[in-house]
């Protein structure tokens, strides 16, 4: 065996992989994704060369190229897999090697058609990637098989730090008849009989009811909510288990100290946007090493640094806290995404500053030819250096001095966003009323918006989560379906003194998405200390006396809004219209120790920021981070040294002044003493870091 380069020793410390004890890492990663197999020309050399200047220590290969590795059934060839392995290695770079799973190749299509998923709109085509059903059995023959070789033929390689499972994976909605027989086996062993299940979903309607285990309708068509729903929990757990899968496979080769990872994405809208619906990604990242993330978003004039700290709260949150990898994220991208001077570092340092321990582009060449010719790489079609390629030099450099203060961030937040995947799923069948667009991200995000920007730390749970009650204040978007226990665990934690802030349409349905038959909000009525029966779409509606002093424009209430009467409540806001005059919009509840806040409306977002400064003032929480504010953000954590770091990002094209307000440090990029109450510039698109002495 070759003996790995001193430096590269250093990244890890082998430990036990579990929520208690994570992988450690003692240096940050600086990757991109690498193709030799797509390149025009044999370059692989002095790409090396070129990836040692720029710092980049690691790459990930070998997940899109099932084809390649296996031109005809059961005909492998590892060439390129083996070429750049080699040659990775003997540069000092490590690699990543993904399984090539997610685009099938065309043999395995033209011998077993079924592989292509039959979705509700009819069979996939040939051509475009995930295209495939996860559940069918041929298809995992095949894909076992694959895995299996590639493993086979690589574990041995001491370039490998840890391995990637599939890609960006979801459920692609899967929903032929072999998928369709899984899902009624799944109700069998979940459910006891079929009129469990018709008085849960309320089957009787519209002569849906289902009496015989052999008449179980198809889900393609469905229009009961609560079977689609249950049909949606059942396509994400097709997802967890698929991965899990994968990842015993690998686990069952994998060497002490490597890891399995998968890059998770989010909802998409261009760029990455919130919430992923077809993915438990709490549940699917139980399986991984360590989580990874795929985190895409705006530049040019529109880098908010939003997207960046979202994904990557998401992705530490996914793990309790741990620290996760940022698998892909763009250097040039599309056209409108080529970065301003100082942006690529603002970026990179920003997902740092969430506690990611690697920063991996995708990808390192721009492609020549193919579906994503223009989303470009570090370097251009050319492969010459760019100015992009020349700031990542920048970056590969800090990211090489400053690891020792850098890496395993700890974050630890007082503030949480409780998310369900269920309560989304069942939001979408009903939303704001027919022919309304808006989905349960478009609630979610102003909210993550309103507290980022006030540089509130935040963290996400979900109704898995055992640690809801360490956190101080609870932000409940949409918890349209929820079992009774769950409302009940949110009552006693204000009860113990927590803070809860509830949008609209939060507590209406149980788990099975049926009504509750009490007065709405249902159970978490009793804590919020209101109660409403009639809801409707506003029309000329307004919050009364414009109690949060946003103007005429921002205090208007849209597209939803809640017919209030509060028992115990006080009013902070009333609707101001002739017919709706006398409801409340807003109200604010004492519950045992703590207070729970229920928004019965669809605010603007100078209302949404108004209401959250109110509750983190409320609950203590608003310090000296809060004197600072959007473009100028803030980020703590305490690093493996036990030393508090500050980042200080600036998201505009001006210059920024903050006063420092604690303790005496260094700022590391400069290598400057940083005292209490100095004042401090932050260029244009720029970042300071201070770790306290």
């Amino acid at each position: 065996m070759k003996i790995l380069p001193a430096c590269f020793l250093l990244i890890f410390t082998v430990v036990s992989f579990s929520e208690a004890q994570e992988l450690k890492m003692n240096k940050l990663l600086y990757g991109v994704a690498y193709y030799d197999e797509y390149m025009p020309y044999d370059r692989l050399e002095k790409d090396v060369k070129m990836m040692k200047e720029t710092g980049i220590n690691v790459v990930r290969i070998a997940e899109s190229t099932w084809s390649t590795v296996e031109p005809q059934d059961g005909v492998f060839d590892f060439t390129h897999i083996d070429r750049v392995l080699d040659a990775m290695h003997k540069g000092g770079i490590r690699v990543i090697v993904g399984t090539p799973t997610y685009a099938v190749p065309t043999w395995l299509v033209k011998k077993y058609p079924a592989v292509l998923a039959t979705t509700p709109a009819g069979q996939n085509k040939y051509g475009m990637r995930q295209n495939m059903d996860i559940a069918n059995t041929d298809f995992r023959f095949h894909a076992e098989r694959v895995i299996r070789k590639i493993m086979e033929h690589v574990k041995d390689h001491p370039a490998i730090i840890g391995y990637q499972v599939d890609n960006e994976t979801k459920h692609y909605h899967t929903s032929g008849d072999n998928v369709q027989q899984l899902f009624v086996q799944y109700m069998k062993n979940k459910y006891t009989s079929l009129d469990v299940i018709n008085k849960a979903f309320g089957l009787d309607y519209w002569s849906n009811r289902i009496n015989r285990w052999e008449d179980f309708p198809s889900m393609v068509g469905t229009v009961n909510a609560s079977l689609s729903a249950e049909y949606a929990k059942f396509q994400r757990k097709l997802v967890t288990d698929y991965l899990a899968w994968q990842v015993a496979i690998v686990n069952s080769y994998k060497k002490p100290g490597q890891f399995v990872t998968q890059n998770f994405d989010l909802e998409w809208r261009g760029y990455s946007y919130g919430i992923q619906p077809d993915v438990d990604h709490f549940a699917a990242a139980k399986a991984m090493d360590i989580a990874g993330i795929d985190i895409y978003h705006p530049t040019q004039d529109q880098l908010t640094g939003i997207e960046i700290s979202l994904g990557g709260d998401v992705a530490r949150s996914m793990k309790s806290g741990q620290n996760y990898l940022v698998i892909e994220t763009e250097a040039q991208g599309f056209p409108q995404w080529v970065p301003y001077p100082g942006q690529l570092r603002l970026q990179a340092f920003s997902h740092t500053a969430s506690g990611a321990n690697m920063v991996a582009y995708w990808h390192w060449h721009s492609i020549h030819n193919s579906v994503e010719t223009y989303w470009k790489g570090l370097l251009s079609h050319d492969f010459e250096p760019n100015p992009t390629y020349e700031e990542a030099k920048t970056i590969g450099k800090d990211f090489e001095k400053l690891s020792p203060s850098l890496v395993g961030l700890k974050k630890t937040n007082e503030v949480a966003i409780l998310f369900s995947n269920e309560a989304q799923t069942a939001f979408q069948w009903f939303g704001f009323g027919y022919g309304v667009r808006e989905n349960y991200n478009d609630v979610l995000r102003p909210f993550y918006d309103a507290l980022y920007k006030m540089n509130v730390g935040v963290d996400f749970v979900d109704p898995s989560s055992t640690t809801l009650e360490k956190y101080k204040v609870l932000v409940v978007p949409l918890l349209y379906a929820a079992p009774d226990a769950l409302l009940q665990r949110l009552n006693q934690f204000v009860k113990n003194g927590g803070q809860i802030v509830y949008t609209f349409k939060s507590g209406f349905s149980d788990e099975n998405v049926k009504v509750r038959t009490t007065p709405q909000p249902g159970i978490i009525g009793e804590a919020c200390g209101i109660q409403y029966s009639q809801f409707t779409i506003p029309q000329n509606v307004s919050l009364k006396g414009d109690p949060f002093r946003v103007g005429k424009s921002g205090n208007e209430v849209k597209t939803w809004m809640e017919l209030i009467t509060p028992t115990t409540a006080k009013v902070l806001a009333y609707y101001d219209h002739p017919a709706w005059g006398k409801y409340a919009a807003i109200t604010r509840n004492t519950f045992g120790k703590g207070v729970a806040t229920y928004i019965g409306c669809r605010t603007s977002d100078e209302v949404t920021s108004k209401i959250l400064a109110g509750v983190i003032k409320d609950a203590g929480l608003w310090k000296e981070d809060q004197q600072i504010a959007f473009p100028l953000i803030t980020k703590r954590g305490v690093n493996q040294k036990g030393k508090v770091v500050h980042y200080y990002f600036n998201y505009s094209p001006t210059a920024g002044m903050i006063r420092y307000p604690h303790g005496k440090g260094t700022e590391l990029l400069s290598n400057k003493v940083a005292v209490k109450d100095e004042q401090v510039t932050i260029e244009p698109w720029g970042v300071k870091i201070i770790e306290e002495n």
